[in-house]
């Protein structure tokens, strides 16, 4: 009985000190473990600052990039304009040697005033034998010698812009299929250069001749517009300056040009439509008084012959040509619409 008490007293004390030396054990130890806890807790809140840091370092690069891209573009687009400004000065009203150019003739100033002064020497000799008083073939001179050549450069120049725009779409998606394949921009302008039909070949040829002689494809392009003066071609030229400088995907923005020139073609032949009514009515208005001039000689060849044998007769006619050409011209203003 006695053995089972100091055993018991023993058991006692050891778990006494047991439990003692956990305590000094616990005591000695808890502050390194407040401190490891507060070290895990530092280091965790640093590597998140850090994390946060670098997210927000990261979106401010990007914003910054974006920024000086969307600078960039936006002086690249300043740039143009002013250049443009420039440019316009003289594809609004062309001198005659670039109007010669514009309209696909390989003349320069010197044969196209020879050819002036034929034309206005074989009306005048016309007019001579048909026995026109001579005020009135002074006139016949310089509407045939001055007039009528610029209006023939004129007309052969509208067409060749509308046989143009006619093809230009299909010349853009050539080259936007080649960007795609993978060729580079100059042998998708190569390939339209020889491939693609008049005016558009001729026009490319040029942008390649222009690169051959050291110049950018961007200038390159630019320069189309001064002989080629459509929106369409300025549009083009300043698709290539704007990923030249700035870069993006060109067969992309090549795609939609094409897209945007297409619109405008179907607006244009709408627009076209809706006007040929009044087209119409303006070409009979224009009309009627040489119809009725044919019927009255038919009729009656005494009565409408006094206009063509007497002075009054010749002024009655200029001052009547005079106010049908105006009146031509107004009906013409309105019932011509820009797309």
């Amino acid at each position: 009985m006695m053995i089972f008490g100091i055993q018991a007293s023993v058991l006692g004390f050891v778990i006494l000190a047991g439990l003692g030396s956990a305590g000094v054990l616990y005591a000695l130890l808890l502050p390194s473990l407040e401190n490891e806890s507060k070290r895990n807790k530092r280091l965790t809140n640093i590597k998140a600052a850090s994390t946060d840091t670098v997210t927000k370092r990261a979106v401010v690069d990007r914003q910054a990039e974006s920024n000086k891209r969307r600078k960039q573009v936006t002086d690249s687009l300043n740039d143009l304009d002013a250049k443009n400004k420039a440019r316009d000065k003289n594809v609004q009203r062309p001198p005659l040697k670039l109007q010669l150019k514009q309209a696909g003739l390989k003349l320069d100033l010197r044969m196209f005033y020879i050819y002036s002064a034929v034309c206005g020497v074989l009306f005048t000799v016309i007019a001579f034998f048909l026995g026109v008083p001579l005020l009135y073939i002074l006139g016949v001179t310089f509407a045939a010698g001055l007039g009528l050549p610029r209006w023939v450069i004129s007309y052969l120049r509208n067409r060749r812009m509308k046989a143009f725009l006619s093809e230009f779409p299909n010349a853009i998606d050539v080259i936007v299929r080649a960007i795609k394949s993978g060729l580079p921009l100059n042998d998708g302008l190569r390939l339209i250069s020889t491939e693609a039909r008049e005016p558009v070949k001729t026009e490319f040829r040029r942008i390649i001749e222009s690169q051959q002689l050291g110049m950018s494809a961007p200038e390159a392009c630019m320069r189309m517009y001064e002989s080629m003066p459509v929106p369409e071609a300025n549009f083009f030229a300043i698709v290539i300056q704007i990923q030249a400088q700035a870069g993006g995907n060109l067969s992309e923005a090549l795609g939609n040009l094409s897209k945007v020139l297409r619109s405008r073609k179907q607006m244009k032949a709408k627009v076209a439509a809706m006007s040929m009514e009044a087209k119409a009515s303006a070409a009979i208005i224009a009309a009627l008084p040489f119809i009725v001039t044919i019927l009255v000689y038919l009729s009656s060849p005494s009565y409408i012959t006094l206009l063509f044998t007497t002075d009054t007769g010749y002024m009655i006619l200029g001052v009547s040509a005079v106010w049908m050409a105006i009146g031509v011209f107004v009906m013409r203003q309105m019932i011509n619409f820009e797309v």
